[in-house]
């Protein structure tokens, strides 16, 4: 008996974040390490980049797009600071021992 195939389902946050992390040149990533850091293949990246781009040349305003630079800019210093965070409470988590 055959069982269907189960194909994994992501939510439009994870795809915006996925995107925002391999296409923002100043995160320092490849779309091939994003990819892998996140478990996705580059194709797959690539396919939601241009549904993205094909949605956005078709709907986005010149306000919105405003507005979508900067929410990118604001995750871009949040993923920074959280690093920053990771970073300083394993260095508080060695010294507390």
């Amino acid at each position: 008996m055959k069982t269907k195939r189960q194909y994994k389902t992501y939510t439009s946050e994870f795809r915006n974040e996925a995107l925002a992390l391999a296409l923002i040149s100043e995160q320092g990533y490849s779309v091939q390490e994003a990819a892998s850091a996140l478990g996705v293949t580059t194709s797959l990246l690539f396919s939601w980049k241009q549904k993205v781009e094909e949605h956005a040349n078709s709907t986005v305003s010149s306000d919105e797009e405003t507005e979508l630079l900067a929410l990118y800019k604001e995750v871009k210093q949040l993923r920074m600071e959280k690093e920053i965070l990771k970073k300083t409470s394993t260095l508080f988590s060695k010294q507390m021992e």
